[in-house]
């Protein structure tokens, strides 16, 4: 079977790998096509348009940066809507927001093509290790004809029922990660300040109730200012402002998330944007400094 995907970003790259190395045949795009180059040597074919890559293949993996790109791939001139057709699927992984979602999906079905929103938990080494958690919405027979795919790049999928399911979800897991991140900031800055050993920090915290694989991954990096992206911030504060915009649908009171916003769009002011989130670190310690 013919699988294409779109998009080889950090982890469109890292997931495809691992199709490839797991006997799928794989047709990729990439904006830049010289990112093609390590698949092609991996087995991979290329296909100069997202049109021609849904053309070839029986579905279409996207991976996307954001929601205007994501509009674009399907939308624009040699798009996937101009190949999709009864019988062929598109399964788009990237973080959008549900409205995005259904937009790509109602374009798709009305061609006669089924789709699934799919968007994934976990950056960088997830990606790589093929540990993501999969929140598929939308198409059922589509999410069953996937399920190999999504088993060699995700740990556990879930199917969330209709497309805009994922999406939330997605945004409610990245709103919680976000918030949590400016908390651990505020309380490395505040252990090093009143005289304690910010590693220390991470050891105890390791040992409690609120252990867990981010502070565990992030903390010693942070600590040594190195903010290399796994998940760049600017998408995460993307990712924030759109599960502020759910909250203001839901009439939910987010002030923790708000305020957690706030100190994304500082970092981005700073020009920390194409850093890693962990970067929103730098916000506080600047705060501390110039008060």
């Amino acid at each position: 079977m013919e699988v294409g995907f779109l998009g080889l970003g950090i982890m469109g790259k890292a997931m495809s790998i691992n199709l490839i190395r797991s006997g799928f045949k794989l047709t990729v795009w990439n904006r830049t096509l010289s990112k093609c180059d390590e698949l092609v040597e991996l087995g991979a074919s290329i296909g100069e348009t997202p049109a021609a890559v849904v053309k070839k293949c029986n579905y279409t993996i996207a991976m996307l940066s954001d929601p205007s790109v994501a509009l674009s791939v399907v939308f624009d001139k040699d798009g996937v809507l101009e190949q999709i057709c009864h019988g062929k699927g598109y399964i788009d992984m990237s973080t959008v927001g549900a409205d995005t979602s259904s937009k790509i999906s109602e374009a798709i079905t009305s061609k006669g093509g089924s789709f699934l929103e799919a968007p994934v938990s976990g950056s960088k080494k997830p990606a790589e290790d093929g540990q993501l958690v999969i929140l598929a919405a939308g198409e059922k027979a589509l999410y069953d004809e996937a399920i190999p795919a999504f088993d060699i790049m995700g740990k556990k999928s879930f199917f969330l029922g209709q497309v805009g399911n994922g999406a939330k979800m997605k945004l409610v897991v990245n709103m919680i990660m976000g918030s949590m991140m400016n908390a651990f900031s505020e309380g490395l800055v505040l252990a090093d300040r009143s005289g304690l050993n910010p590693h220390t920090l991470l050891d105890v915290l390791d040992l409690g109730g609120i252990a867990n694989p981010m502070f565990r991954l992030k903390g010693p990096t942070m600590i040594q200012n190195n903010y290399s992206p796994a998940f760049p911030l600017k998408h995460q504060q993307k990712d924030m402002r759109l599960a502020l915009a759910l909250g203001d649908e839901n009439a939910v009171s987010m002030p923790v998330a708000a305020a957690a916003n706030e100190a994304f769009k500082k970092a981005r002011s700073l020009g920390l944007g194409d850093l890693d989130f962990s970067a929103v670190y730098e916000t506080v310690k600047t705060l501390e400094h110039s008060s």
